[in-house]
């Protein structure tokens, strides 16, 4: 379809929901993950998600958005999303290759000739019309390639894969050299300092038959994975996965099963204001702060203190005399630690259930 001699290209966005968001507990639980949080702003993220890939955007037409999440969340997916053309129910966790084959799947369904953008549902995208720019770059390379969209770094971050990029295949659109597991900091800051370095953030651009070709070397993921919706119950919107069949896909992330196998992989660095809430820590660096430095959330106050994440659900938290500390009250539990050992609260929560 185009208009005058501009191409527009159809977008059926997929939107991955099913991590529990563990790092950001105690706010993020099971039941109400982080994604259904408003962490960065004043929607939920998964709400932020949605609205952000609706509607028409200069060569992008957004069709109504596939959602694939645990069933456990089915209400909490329909109050942030108004009108989603599917809404698929994992029966377990399977890991993306296993989500991107069924999102291809279905795409093919609704469109043959659109194209597929896999999303998950818990980042946070500051500058939307870098973002739409981004995709528009990716668009025309994404009929024969499986785009992903690697974020220029600021920082030396350990916290996030990496991807080198190779040729130039286009204008902003590159080959892959290789991808990158999380590097400590000396590494981190080898790759900053060639600027041949983005930081991979798990989003995809494809067309349904490209990446379902592609999984050749994974054949078995997709297979099953298939075959699990094959056999799924339909009812209206709602899909809800074979369980037996699912629970037999191999859990593998997309980069591994499909990205680093593909000739087919091509990357478009960007800086969209991305962010992959992944820590209270990174919450902190993301928020609004007052004069001494501290993001302050709830009923919360914060006397001769600075540089620290004070955030209540609920109970008053009154602080005095402390300095980069991360201290969350939500539900019945309350956590205090070290800004910089943020990533503990994980371990942390597992410890929670033998109190």
């Amino acid at each position: 379809m185009s208009t005058g001699t501009m191409q527009t290209y159809r977008i059926i966005p997929a939107i991955m929901s099913g991590g529990a968001g563990t790092r950001l507990w105690p706010a993020s639980t099971e039941a109400r993950p982080k994604q259904f949080h408003a962490l960065g702003g004043a929607e939920t993220m998964i709400a932020a998600t949605a609205a952000r890939v609706s509607g028409e955007a200069g060569a992008l037409s957004f069709a109504p958005p596939l959602v694939l999440c645990n069933e456990r969340h089915a209400d909490l997916v329909r109050e942030s999303i108004a009108a989603p053309a599917a809404i698929v129910f994992e029966p377990a966790p399977r890991n993306t290759a296993a989500v991107g084959a069924i999102a291809a799947a279905l795409g093919a369904e609704l469109d043959p000739n659109a194209l597929v953008l896999l999303l998950p549902a818990d980042h946070i995208i500051s500058d939307v019309a870098a973002f739409h720019r981004a995709i528009a770059q990716a668009a025309p390379f994404a009929r024969e390639r499986i785009v992903t969209f690697g974020i220029a770094p600021d920082r030396p971050a350990t916290g996030y894969g990496y991807i080198r990029r190779g040729p130039a295949l286009g204008d902003g659109v590159f080959a892959i050299d290789g991808f990158r597991e999380k590097p400590d900091e000396a590494t981190a800051r080898a790759y900053l300092a060639t600027g041949e370095y983005a930081w991979n953030s798990g989003m995809f651009l494809f067309s349904p038959a490209v990446l379902l070709r592609e999984f050749a070397a994974s054949a078995a993921i997709r297979d099953q994975a298939l075959e699990a919706l094959k056999r799924a119950r339909r009812e209206g919107v709602n899909i809800h996965l074979d369980a037996e069949a699912f629970a037999a896909v191999p859990s593998l992330p997309l980069d591994i099963a499909v990205m680093e196998k593909t000739a087919q992989a091509a990357v478009v660095p960007c800086e969209m204001g991305w962010a992959d809430v992944g820590s209270w820590d990174e919450i902190w660096r993301l928020a609004a702060k007052d004069e001494a430095g501290n993001a302050l959330h709830g009923p919360v106050l914060a006397r001769d203190a600075q540089n620290n994440l004070i955030r209540s659900d609920g109970v008053k938290i009154l602080a005095a005399g402390i300095s980069d500390l991360v201290i969350v009250a939500s539900g019945d539990a309350i956590v205090i630690l070290p800004r910089e050992r943020a990533q503990e609260v994980k371990d942390l929560r597992a410890l929670a259930d033998k109190l």
